[in-house]
């Protein structure tokens, strides 16, 4: 029951970000708070599959951008908007400010183990959305290659 109650705050968090960032239209915040919330979401459906949570965040990352980029197409906006609310709750930040304290504390074993753990999340976040994008990406361009022919095709054939 606790997971759908931080699913719920993922949203509201989300939301408080959809302020901070400007978003204005109600629709555009209303779905990047739920992408928010979904990232949590999935990020928790994958708890305990995996020896360590790093796999955990790529999926949800993933997620999350394959959820932006279909917002984005059926919203006509940028990806951008829903993609870096959506990421909001899965941000490592406790991770590098325990980094920067164990640091400071002159703790390097922990600091390092930390750190890198900081560091293996950020990587997995980051190539989750590459992924996404990237597919995204050639997906479009095969879909217009294809669009693009079937027209020289068709206007071939009348003239």
């Amino acid at each position: 029951m606790s997971e759908y109650i931080s699913v719920v705050w993922a949203f509201l968090a989300s939301l408080g970000f959809c302020y901070i960032f400007n978003i204005r239209e109600p629709k555009k915040i209303f779905w990047a708070s739920l992408g928010g919330g979904m990232s949590w979401f999935v990020y928790l459906m994958f708890n305990g599959w995996f020896a360590t949570d790093i796999p955990q965040y790529f999926i949800a990352m993933a997620a999350a951008s394959l959820y932006s980029e279909v917002m984005a197409r059926v919203h006509k906006s940028p990806a951008t908007i829903y993609l870096v609310i959506a990421f909001i709750p899965l941000v490592p930040g406790s991770g590098a400010y325990y980094a920067m304290e164990h640091a400071i504390n002159g703790e390097t074993d922990l600091f390092l183990e930390v750190g890198i753990h900081t560091l293996s999340i950020a990587g997995a976040l980051a190539m989750g959305i590459i992924l996404v994008s990237s597919l995204t990406r050639i997906a479009t361009k095969y879909s217009f290659y294809r669009k693009m022919k079937k027209r020289q095709s068709t206007a071939g054939g009348n003239g």
